[in-house]
């Protein structure tokens, strides 16, 4: 199996404190990976430090191309959405849309989305890259029923195709997982 993420003896201060240290993470294609903890024990953190926006205080870390999805929109807001999404030039643009249910919305500008369709047109973005990586941060966030459905089903379909996920969220997920459970 190919490797997608690999870190070994990872710490990461930020704000004078310390978040973590001595952590291991591993993910091979195929694999999910669900990390879990209270409040501020530094699971965004984590998922930022894999994607490279972060450096480690210690430890070393390589990773396959990942895509991110945080509260970040990373979408011009002015643009259409279909026009932001195409700006990320993604192999599977239309999938992505038809998966999260946002060819409707084509045409609304960017800023008119509601929470729960600005998260999905996060995760449409994540998908339409084609990278082998997906780092998602709380995506369950403002997601109702048939979106969190929406995406189980792009997460099952990635990881069957040979990619990796990792998610940091307080909630139950579908599906086979590893669990990282971070220490406050």
């Amino acid at each position: 199996m190919s490797q997608l993420v690999e870190g070994r003896g990872l710490a990461l201060v930020r704000g004078g404190r310390l978040l973590f240290e001595g952590l291991d993470v591993a993910l091979v294609a195929g694999e999910g990976l669900h990390v879990t903890g209270p409040n501020g024990c530094g699971k965004s953190s984590l998922i930022r430090l894999i994607a490279g926006l972060l450096t480690p205080a210690a430890g070393t870390i390589v990773r396959a191309e990942a895509a991110l999805a945080d509260d970040h929109l990373a979408l011009d807001r002015e643009l259409a959405l279909g026009r932001a999404l195409a700006f990320w030039c993604g192999p599977r643009i239309a999938e992505a849309m038809a998966a999260f249910y946002l060819e409707p919305l084509a045409d609304i500008p960017v800023r008119m989305l509601s929470t729960g369709q600005a998260r999905r047109a996060r995760l449409a973005r994540v998908m339409a890259t084609g990278a082998p990586l997906w780092l998602l941060d709380e995506p369950l966030n403002g997601l109702d029923t048939a979106s969190v459905a929406r995406l189980d089903q792009a997460i099952a379909d990635h990881r069957a195709a040979g990619g990796g996920v990792i998610i940091a969220s307080h909630a139950p997920l579908a599906g086979e997982w590893q669990i990282l459970e971070l220490a406050q």
